[in-house]
């Protein structure tokens, strides 16, 4: 599927200065702004004038900073606009309070984040009384056979946490459309790699603590959509966003917003490692997934998908069996090895190793997780690119040696 490259339309953002002519954006620390006229405040809080295109009017309704962050991410989504939120979760539940009201029912990937599968499962229908369905979004029929009249949303991520199922986005956003219904996709482990707008879907959200950020030190999310949509989320009576109060500090927004333009570089470095690792791993016999590799399930899908210049993702799985065997796997990979870190997160310069049945989808059922196809040995790696490539392998190679995975040859002596 060809779609114009993320990075061409966010080099064409790149025209705002600092207040002063600087080269980065100001950062805009004000809680509350003034205004010239004492006619205009009451015409913002009446929405007759518009914010940010009339002026601001207080830092949990538009701040400048935290705008011009979302308009890096509607650049990259391809969207008319995006606002940037606290956190990934606060951009979720932001997203779903929009479309849905008392009573509306949500048909949702069986496969999502643990926090999302609380979210819709558990606070959703308790809090609100708005119900969800899970499905195998990789089967369309099922996901059609879900919707009901009370149906607003299909919810999915473009690459299934943890088990790397591709969504197919043009498919999902036709059924979705057909129906009446909006498609929700959370594209936090594919950014630049996919692009759901252009390809059907109505709002893209992100976890920008993860490949975004990219350092492991912040916490923030994004919703992107619509001009109508975004609007919609900071309405003075029934925004989400405006009214819950998940505001982005604009300190937070300027460092995320200098990150971006490495984005991609950092993108090509994760995915090419991380294509290499679990190839070699697959010629070792280790029960690895990854989207790149030709047998994945949906290899042809993610080609015809993906935009060519970013690989095929950063993340990839083993499955060692049991619990036991992925403890010790991550065990002798971080004390013994320095390979990487036992962390929950993922998108890190370094590389994160995670057990997501006992951890990051800890949240789910043994019967969802079963019917999710997360194993209990399932270890979900974020490959960093720290360190040489082949430095790198070796531990890993050494570490699945010292567990008994595989064996490894002895070099010929001379």
């Amino acid at each position: 599927m060809t779609t114009q490259n993320p990075i061409k339309r966010l080099a064409e953002t790149r025209h705002e200065f600092g207040e002063h002519g600087g080269v980065n954006m100001s950062v805009e620390a004000s809680t509350t702004f003034t205004v010239m006229k004492p006619g205009t405040m009451p015409e913002l809080f009446e929405g007759r004038k518009a914010a940010p295109e009339g002026c601001y009017l207080y830092g949990r309704h538009f701040n400048p900073t935290v705008y011009q962050l979302g308009r890096q991410l509607a650049a990259i989504e391809g969207t008319e606009a995006a606002y940037c939120a606290a956190s990934g979760m606060a951009a979720i539940s932001a997203a779903i309070l929009q479309l849905c009201n008392t009573g509306d029912h949500v048909v949702a990937s069986n496969t999502v984040y643990g926090g999302t599968y609380a979210l819709l499962n558990d606070f959703l229908p308790a809090k609100a009384n708005i119900r969800t369905s899970f499905v195998d979004v990789t089967d369309l029929a099922a996901v059609a056979a879900a919707i009901t009249p009370e149906t607003r949303v299909i919810y999915a991520e473009s690459i299934a946490n943890p088990t790397l199922r591709i969504a197919d986005i043009p498919k999902l956003a036709e059924l979705a459309h057909a129906r009446g219904v909006q498609l929700v996709i959370d594209n936090t482990f594919s950014p630049l790699l996919l692009s759901p707008a252009a390809m059907g879907a109505d709002v893209v959200v992100h976890s920008m603590t993860k490949f975004i950020n990219g350092a492991s030190d912040i916490i923030a999310g994004a919703v992107c959509g619509s001009t109508e949509f975004v609007q919609g989320l900071m309405d003075l009576h029934q925004g989400p966003l405006m009214m819950l109060g998940p505001t982005m500090d604009p300190t937070v927004a300027a460092k995320i917003s200098l990150r971006i333009p490495h984005l991609a570089l950092r993108v090509v470095e994760h995915a090419e490692r991380a294509e290499i690792f679990a190839r070699r791993l697959q010629e070792l016999d280790v029960p690895v997934s990854y989207p790149g590799l030709p047998d994945h399930p949906d290899y042809k899908l993610m080609q015809q998908l993906r935009c060519d210049d970013y690989g095929f993702g950063g993340i990839l799985t083993l499955d060692m069996g049991s619990r036991q065997k992925a403890n010790d796997l991550m065990d002798v990979l971080q004390n013994k090895y320095g390979f990487g870190f036992m962390a929950v997160s993922l998108g890190y310069f370094d590389t994160l190793m995670s057990c997501p049945g006992s951890s990051t989808s800890s949240e789910m059922t043994d019967e969802d997780l079963s019917s999710a196809g997360i194993a209990e040995g399932l270890v979900r790696m974020s490959v960093g690119y720290t360190g040489t490539l082949e430095q790198r392998w070796q531990q890993l190679e050494s570490a699945l040696s010292d567990i008994g995975a595989i064996r490894v040859k002895l070099p010929v002596a001379s």
